[in-house]
């Protein structure tokens, strides 16, 4: 076949291709609006009753939608990082549906490229930046998008260094937190991988389980800070918390011990990189001797 031919083919195919994501994502968005209109007028209950997924990994779009119809918010801006292309996110359909401006962070140059090139990038007031995030940057990070400090919502999943980045952010303080916790850990210890800026899930520990910190390490840094644990999704991955100054009647704070869900995914790999399925009190026994930084204490401990 002439290459002309074959190229203009190549050509065709996409157009089709594109249209018909526009399409899908069309639908998606209709969706989300009907879901959200009808579980707004549920009665109140737990978050992970109102979950339903249109870009979000797990439920956590519809339980976003239930905390924005209860929180007042003052800024409809968000601040998302370690969201890969974007295609799967927590802070994607505040963005589309609801309008939202943001700021989304990465560390692959390739993924924000593919943010700024989607055919939805010029539509909303989304600013799409590559970059490793460390303690000592993410303020920058920040600031250089411009929004007031009353930022609407945060969502942290680095898979690594979240407690410590958290704890380094000054520059807004969000109405709604959201944060991925490592059930690995468990629901009683109050504790993180070790402060390590170069830290990278995957070749810092083994079963590709050492990262991030616990659910008690969140509620800690959210108690000193302001902010009320109100759920975690049932999928036991995200929690959610609310500025108490904000925090409707509505919504209840919860202890660690009544909010904690254990995770049930199995992504721990061998050596090699390969699944090996590993579940329940197997996961944490893989990480037997790992060091963890308890963050009441500051003491070094194993697991």
């Amino acid at each position: 076949m002439p290459i002309g031919r074959l190229l203009a083919r190549l050509k065709g195919a996409s157009a089709r291709l594109t249209a018909l994501d526009a399409a899908v994502e069309k639908v998606l968005l209709n969706q989300g609006r009907n879901l959200s209109a009808s579980y707004g007028s549920r009665p109140a209950a737990a978050l992970r009753d109102f979950e339903f997924r249109i870009f979000s990994q797990f439920g956590e779009d519809g339980i976003i939608q239930r905390l924005i119809a209860q929180v007042p918010i003052g800024h409809r801006t968000f601040v998302e990082f370690g969201v890969e292309d974007f295609s799967e996110a927590n802070c994607r359909l505040l963005m589309m549906k609801d309008n939202w401006r943001g700021l989304v962070i990465d560390g692959s140059r390739d993924n924000v490229d593919r943010i700024r090139a989607a055919p939805w990038f010029w539509r909303h007031e989304l600013r799409a930046t590559a970059a490793f995030i460390t303690p000592d940057k993410i303020d920058d990070l920040i600031a250089d998008a411009g929004f007031d400090a009353d930022l609407g919502l945060l969502s942290v999943d680095i898979d690594g260094m979240d407690y410590w980045v958290l704890s380094a952010i000054s520059v807004v303080r969000p109405r709604i937190l959201v944060v991925e916790y490592n059930a690995v850990f468990g629901a009683e210890r109050a504790i993180s991988v070790p402060l390590d800026p170069g830290f990278v899930r995957g070749t810092a520990g083994r079963s590709n389980l050492y990262f991030g910190a616990s659910l008690g390490a969140f509620d800690h840094w959210a108690r000193t800070n302001g902010y009320s644990l109100v759920g975690c999704n049932s999928a036991g991955v995200n929690a959610f918390f609310v500025r108490e100054d904000v925090r409707p009647a509505t919504l209840a704070a919860m202890t660690v011990a009544d909010a904690f869900v254990d995770s049930h995914h199995r992504e721990s790999r061998d050596a090699d990189g390969a699944l090996t399925y590993l579940s329940g009190d197997a996961r944490l026994a893989s990480l037997a001797g790992m060091q963890v930084a308890n963050v009441i204490t500051g003491a070094i401990e194993t697991l």
